[in-house]
């Protein structure tokens, strides 16, 4: 008979209460987003500070998309496998954190790197944008690889009943990283810490950016300690690397029907996000230089630091709203928990004694979590429906801050199910080292408070059907959670490829030269800068117009999103 993969150990999170536990579980996440915030506030302008036209900017930021395709699913097989003593995700979330901070200080200091060694030329122009784009590939590669890990780690961890708590406060965890990430990039650090970690406030955000993600990488790392893999299951140990990604591509091209609705309501949703999260910061700075008559970029010592500070404002309050959202949202929403056939209803998350009235009235109206998913996607519709048609800082701001309720639903409802999805797939049964079996059932009370002595040594019985990987590619079970994982993350990278195609021709059709208030270059000075500004004032941004065509494809989604209620 094949062997089947054998385990030491359970999982478990150190920490007084439940609520402290998913802190911790989940805290890794807050360094991710307030690096990730950091990234999309300043390195587009900073690259279109360096030369870049933003179409070539946006080819750069094909980085996202690609290290999300190669690293979510290749990640997830490589710590699915792994049989390290530290537990499957943890190494690749350190070893990540560590080479993402690495990258972020080359990125704040590229052109001092390569004025170290090139003298003042053509050639040291070009040597520092090179440097800056393949930092931003170093750091993207490195961050895909840890939010594969982080995400799993939840789904590793949490049993079934508990998976939408731990999605939600993933969500809050980003919402706070986001809210973390945009306040301090909104204030003028030049002021406060004077020249200590940069003279710019970009660099002194990559300083705050690398140790904060080696904080919240570090303390969820401490406090979770992971069931380890003894052996692999004979069809595994038999797969080479060819065969491990002949694997993902036949999992991805025979998902469970569910999981195949999940991912394709991601993919219509990330054509529309994509614009937002990686624009969104130069839109609404252009917005306020561009139509606000007091204003003057011309007259700014940092002009980078300036629209950075403007854009982070607005997306500020979006994570005020996010993170709001994400703390009320499961109180007013269904658990999907029990959404399947049996009918059955979820327990309702005991509110907060202040919140506890409003709970009572809404116990019976509430909506599921996939209708309101699906109206967060048109809530997002409406609002970059709008974006061509601002010309005022608040109206920007306005729209940017109602997306925050579509993004909370967006960072927790397809975790959610993936989740419940890939746990209903976990084998029933147990086989202990003695030989005898059981089948865990989750019960109310199954919050890892006093987790009690557990077997030092399990073998987890997949089944028949999961003996041989060749007869049903639909085979999986909850130790393959990366896997999983790293398809739902294609279905998030792909429609950014999509996303950076659109861009790319929008920018070039309608502002193709170099950007007039971040450049520099002598080919902009005088009479010759007023007039581009004055042409591209008059005209549609480009960037809006790629805020609308997203806002298309978020109908889409919810469309997507109504065909997969229609399944449970």
């Amino acid at each position: 008979m094949p062997q089947a993969a054998s385990w030491t150990g359970a999982p478990s999170i150190k920490g007084s209460s439940e609520s402290v536990r998913m802190a911790l579980l989940t805290f890794s996440l807050v360094g991710l987003q307030f690096t990730w915030g950091i990234e999309m506030t300043y390195c587009t302008p900073y690259l279109l500070q360096l030369g870049l036209t933003k179409s070539k900017t946006s080819l750069v930021w094909i980085a996202g998309p690609l290290s999300g395709l190669i690293m979510g699913p290749v990640v997830g097989v490589l710590a699915d496998n792994s049989k390290s003593k530290y537990g499957r995700r943890r190494p690749f979330m350190i070893g990540g954190a560590i080479i993402v901070s690495m990258g972020l200080l080359v990125l704040g200091w590229t052109a001092e790197i390569v004025g170290f060694f090139i003298p003042e030329s053509e050639l040291r122009r070009l040597l520092t944008i090179t440097l800056a784009v393949l930092s931003i590939y170093l750091v993207d590669f490195a961050i895909n690889a840890i939010q594969s890990s982080c995400r799993s780690l939840i789904v590793d961890t949490l049993p079934i009943p508990k998976q939408q708590k731990g999605s939600a406060w993933a969500t809050r965890m980003i919402a706070v990283g986001h809210l973390a990430g945009y306040g301090v990039s909104t204030v003028d650090l030049l002021k406060i810490l004077g020249k200590t970690l940069g003279d710019s406030q970009f660099k002194q955000c990559c300083v705050i950016a690398a140790g904060m993600l080696l904080l919240s990488v570090g303390i969820t790392s401490w406090a979770v300690d992971e069931r380890i893999l003894i052996s692999l299951r004979d069809a595994d140990v038999k797969s080479g690397a060819w065969k491990l990604v002949g694997k993902i591509l036949s999992m991805a091209w025979h998902l469970p029907d569910r999981i195949r609705a999940i991912c394709w309501v991601q993919f219509w949703a990330w054509i529309g996000w994509f614009p937002f999260l990686f624009y969104s910061t130069t839109w609404v700075g252009e917005t306020y230089f561009r139509y606000t008559p007091e204003a003057s970029i011309t007259e700014s010592t940092d002009p980078l630091g300036d629209i950075g500070r403007i854009g982070s404002l607005s997306l500020l309050i979006f994570s005020i709203v996010t993170f709001i959202g994400s703390v009320l949202l499961p109180f007013v929403v269904r658990s999907p928990d029990n959404e399947a056939k049996s009918g059955q209803r979820n327990f309702t998350p005991r509110p907060p004694p202040a919140l506890a009235p409003l709970a009572t009235l809404l116990k019976d109206v509430k909506p599921d979590l996939l209708t309101s998913w699906m109206l967060s996607h048109l809530i997002f519709a409406g609002a970059m429906f709008l974006a061509p048609f601002v010309r005022s800082l608040r109206m920007a701001t306005v729209l940017v801050s109602i997306c925050g309720i579509p993004w909370a639903l967006a960072c927790w409802a397809p975790f959610a199910y993936m989740g419940i999805e890939v746990n209903r797939m976990t084998a029933p049964s147990t086989i202990l080292a003695n030989g005898s079996s059981y089948r865990r059932l989750p019960t109310p009370s199954d919050d890892f408070s006093s987790p009690g002595p557990s077997p030092s040594f399990l073998r987890l019985n997949h089944l028949d059907r999961d003996i041989d990987d060749d007869e049903d590619p639909d085979t999986s079970t909850g130790e393959t959670a990366g896997i999983y994982l790293g398809i739902l993350n294609l279905f998030s990278t792909l429609p950014q490829f999509v996303g950076t195609f659109i861009s790319m021709i929008v920018f070039e059709i309608l502002e193709p030269g170099k950007h007039p208030e971040l450049h520099k270059g002598e080919d902009l000075d005088g009479e010759a800068k007023d007039e581009v500004v004055k042409k591209v004032t008059q005209g549609p941004n480009a960037i809006a117009v790629c805020l609308f065509i997203g806002a298309i494809s978020a109908v889409g989604a919810a469309y997507a999103t109504g065909r997969m209620k229609r399944m449970y």
